[in-house]
């Protein structure tokens, strides 16, 4: 059952990931999926990026969206994983290949760690995948406890993994620029960035 608890309006910003199926379609129907609970504010550009952890699968599609919730952490923890569950994700070994997978990066300036949840997500400062679309939609955002600014963490990675900046294809662009709150960052079309192999 998914927990509903009434936080504050709070923003918080969300990582999607795909390396299952068809990714694009997934990521596009994960955000679609997010209301009413979740109002989507701003989505990145897609990040193509190589698997983290077990190498041996396929490499994935990221982004980053920004949005407004009433939901506490845990609920809204509840309500995401929800949603991989409906899009296929099932019990698995961690970094396994997946068709959905959601991290709460950020929830407002929170810091919180229960038995289930750290946030900010602890692995934030090591990840381009993530660094990346984050200083798309707010560069100067700082990490609550670091200090830092998401543009700062990102130039300070010293070996990010491989990651290639795409547009979205024009099959989702338009359902994602219909929402009413959505902005779609627009990216040049399969810009390299971090380290290219």
């Amino acid at each position: 059952m998914v927990n509903t608890s009434i936080g504050h309006n709070v923003r918080v910003y969300l990582g999607l990931g795909s390396n299952l199926g068809i990714k694009e379609a997934n990521l596009a129907q994960a955000l679609k999926l997010l209301p009413p609970q979740v109002t989507v504010a701003e989505v990145s550009s897609i990040y193509h990026s190589e698997p983290v952890g077990y190498k041996d699968q396929p490499w994935f599609l990221n982004i980053v969206c920004s949005a407004y919730t009433d939901l506490t952490p845990e609920g809204l923890l509840d309500y995401v994983k929800h949603i991989e569950v409906q899009l296929g994700r099932t019990l698995s070994l961690r970094d396994a290949a997946r068709p959905l997978d959601i991290d709460i990066l950020f929830y407002g300036d929170q810091v919180l760690e229960t038995d289930r949840l750290i946030i900010p997500h602890p692995r934030i400062p090591e990840r381009a995948f993530v660094l990346l679309p984050l200083a798309e939609l707010n560069p100067v955002m700082l990490h609550p406890g670091r200090g830092e600014t998401i543009g700062q963490l990102l130039s300070a990675l010293s070996a990010p993994e491989r990651v290639k900046k795409r547009k979205w294809s024009s099959l989702y662009t338009h359902d994602l620029l219909r929402k009413p709150s959505g902005h779609l960052i627009e990216a040049d079309e399969d810009q390299p960035q971090g380290q290219q192999g």
